[in-house]
């Protein structure tokens, strides 16, 4: 189900379907008529028009096809959007955009239809054996003389270029390659297990999408949905019964946590201010990646101005350091009484806030941790509120950050007036609660639920074993990352180069559609600079990962390094990793170094040392399809690299499975 103007709407997968022979033979009216009341939102007069060409042309090509499928407005989940037209035949699916009007063949339309061939590969379970040929329809082109399809390894087609003419050909010479036996209706039925981005799902969020359209729907992945409901239950309890909560969400990595959290702030983006809720992170990347991405796609899908629709999402995406800072300057309740904290035990511990405060804010006074003065803005409320907050782990990356024992700290011994929700997991070991353990099972005002933790992966859609490889690889377990690789090298490859072009090309050469390529290294990789990765020079986020091929600010030129800190909790589709001696690999464990002026020097701390092999296992998990690892030879006539710093670590590397080119 998803809710449109409060209206509950059975998603349907296309809002007209039927045999090609029954279609040829139907009323146009009688097929508009069908389209339209499936339609659930405003109807424009152009895209009924749009819906009596397209007809009127697959009527006239198709009259002559005795076989066949048609589905006008097929769902594709993951990007919110609905193709065209589908046509299943003989077991092939072909995916048509239209252009009407158009007489040119623009490089975005091209790009759209790819995606949804894709798509349909990749997250459609009964097109996942299936031969997919795209075919972008401008009415008003030229009539085309090629039209035979290239096909890519995995049985999805280049898109063909057609101004409509000609169709029948086409299906018939693609079906007799490519022709499988097919049931029509088990196809139809066989469900979407999508994974979108984390900026693919805000944007299909903030149009009023409902998570359950954009998220897997397979049986592991449901309580993402039975979550979000739980959340939204709470909420309406401490509503109603005046009262105030936090609520606490677990899961592990690629969960969906982030995806649960914007999924009840933009479900109260159109609410009453006094029911609003903002979601608030301290990745500033990310902050200022999702802002921009939702404002451009208003910008697209309304006209506004950019700066209305800049302002419109900055009012439910915020960083919560300038949250904090605005409540210091006014002790008045904030806006608004839902706060969704991302990350939240990353928030900082009293020594470092206080710190902080005093150094770069003039508090002298200032002597408490993150999560109790933001508590303390929350409780200003006479009445009622409630905090959420999404709980990682795995990939701390920062001084001073506190864990979950700072949030306990505050509500044992400052705020005995906040009801806790939590989840079962939080009593494990892996979220260090041992010192609070028994206040958590004995406390009256502790309520737990099962539904509060996201239990499976939904971020890499072709590797769920990843992170097993990259825990084991990084955990000096070779044999072990070596059989994780095994198990996902056909549906994710990686491979390890010593040439940083010879990786380029690789990622290049698989990088379809709209599919995102970048570049990563550590942020302690100072000695690449030799092999042009300068990690000192700093991207915009926004451009870089949201920019197009056209634009050498983009990911997309593989020149500027983005680091662990600019791509946590984001991803690209294909990535080229830069390897430095900051982690290297000598007489048969990992060393750690950090460069400091003119030479490498070895880290002893413990949290360092944590730090920088969190910072591999970030930049080694931000690739959903694929990876090129570079390692490089290093320079014998250079004392910061020789050889020796970079031999070792490629060797084990290889001893994990991983191939070289």
């Amino acid at each position: 189900m998803r809710r449109a103007r409060g209206i509950s709407i059975v998603i349907q997968p296309a809002y007209y379907h039927a045999d090609v022979r029954s279609f040829v033979q139907q009323s146009v009216d009688e097929i508009l008529g069908q389209l339209t009341r499936n339609h659930v939102f405003t109807l424009e007069g152009t895209q009924r028009d749009a819906w009596r060409v397209q007809v009127s042309i697959l009527q006239r090509e198709l009259a002559a096809l005795d076989r066949g499928i048609i589905y006008f407005e097929f769902a594709i989940p993951r990007m919110g959007k609905r193709a065209d037209v589908v046509l299943l035949v003989d077991g092939v699916v072909f995916v048509l955009e239209f252009k009407v009007g158009s007489s040119a063949f623009d490089r975005s339309a091209i790009t759209q239809v790819h995606d949804y061939a894709l798509d349909l590969k990749n997250f459609h379970r009964g097109s996942h054996a299936l031969a997919i040929l795209p075919i972008l329809i401008a009415t008003r082109a030229p009539a085309c003389t090629e039209l035979l399809p290239s096909w890519a390894q995995d049985q999805v087609a280049d898109p063909v270029l057609s101004n409509g003419g000609g169709l029948v050909e086409l299906i018939n010479a693609a079906t007799r390659l490519k022709a499988r036996a097919v049931d029509a209706a088990d196809w139809e039925r066989s469900g979407y297990l999508p994974t979108p981005t984390i900026i693919e799902a805000a944007q299909a969020l903030y149009q009023n999408h409902a998570v359950e359209e954009i998220a897997r729907s397979d049986a592991g992945a449901q309580n993402l949905s039975a979550t979000t409901a739980k959340v939204r239950e709470i909420i309406g309890q401490a509503r109603d019964q005046q009262k105030k909560v936090i609520c606490f969400i677990t899961g592990v990595p690629g969960s969906g946590k982030t995806l649960a959290g914007l999924n009840i702030a933009t479900d109260s983006a159109r609410n009453s201010d006094a029911h609003r809720a903002v979601f608030l992170s301290g990745n500033g990347p990310l902050v200022a990646v999702l802002r921009e991405a939702l404002a451009r796609d208003q910008v697209e899908r309304t006209g506004c101005r950019k700066t209305d629709a800049t302002r419109e999402v900055s009012s439910f995406v915020q960083n919560i350091h300038h949250f904090r800072d605005d409540a210091l300057r006014d002790d008045k309740p904030p806006a608004e009484r839902i706060v969704i904290f991302d990350e939240a035990q990353r928030a900082w511990t009293r020594d470092q806030a206080s710190k902080f405060m005093q150094a770069k804010r003039g508090q002298s006074d200032f002597d408490m941790s993150e999560p109790e003065f933001l508590i303390g803005v929350m409780d200003r409320f006479d009445d009622w509120s409630v905090i959420i907050c999404l709980v990682g782990g795995g990939q701390e990356i920062n001084t001073g950050e506190a864990g979950l024992s700072e949030w306990m700290n505050a509500l044992r011994e400052r705020y005995a007036n906040w009801e806790v929700c939590a989840p079962d997991r939080l009593a494990d070991p892996d979220y260090a609660l041992s010192d609070h353990s028994d206040w958590l099972v004995s406390a009256e005002r502790v309520h737990w639920s099962p539904s509060l933790h996201l239990s499976v992966s939904m971020r890499s859609f072709r590797a769920e074993s990843l992170s097993d490889f990259v825990g084991h690889l990084l955990s000096n377990q070779p044999e072990l990352a070596k059989a994780e690789y095994e198990k996902i090298r056909d549906r994710y490859p990686i491979v390890l180069t010593r040439d940083l072009s010879s990786a380029r090309s690789w990622i290049r050469e698989r990088a379809r559609g709209s599919e995102r390529t970048g570049l990563i290294a550590s942020s302690g990789a100072g000695r690449l600079k030799p092999e042009g990765i300068n990690v000192r020079a700093s991207i915009e986020p926004e451009n870089w990962f949201l920019n197009g091929p056209e634009d050498v600010r983009s990911s997309f030129y593989l020149e500027d390094a983005a680091t662990e800190f600019d791509v946590q909790g984001l991803e690209l589709d294909w990535a080229i990793v830069g390897w430095d001696a900051d982690l290297r690999y000598a007489a048969g464990e990992w060393q750690m170094h950090s460069f400091r002026g003119t030479a490498w020097q070895n880290v002893v701390s413990s949290d360092r040392r944590l730090y920088l092999k969190n910072a591999y296992r970030v930049i080694l998990t931000r690739a959903r399809q694929g990876m090129a690892l570079f390692v490089p030879v290093g320079s014998q006539l250079d004392h910061t690299r020789p050889a020796s710093y970079y031999d070792q670590t490629a060797e084990y590397l290889m001893r994990c499975g991983l191939p070289a080119v």
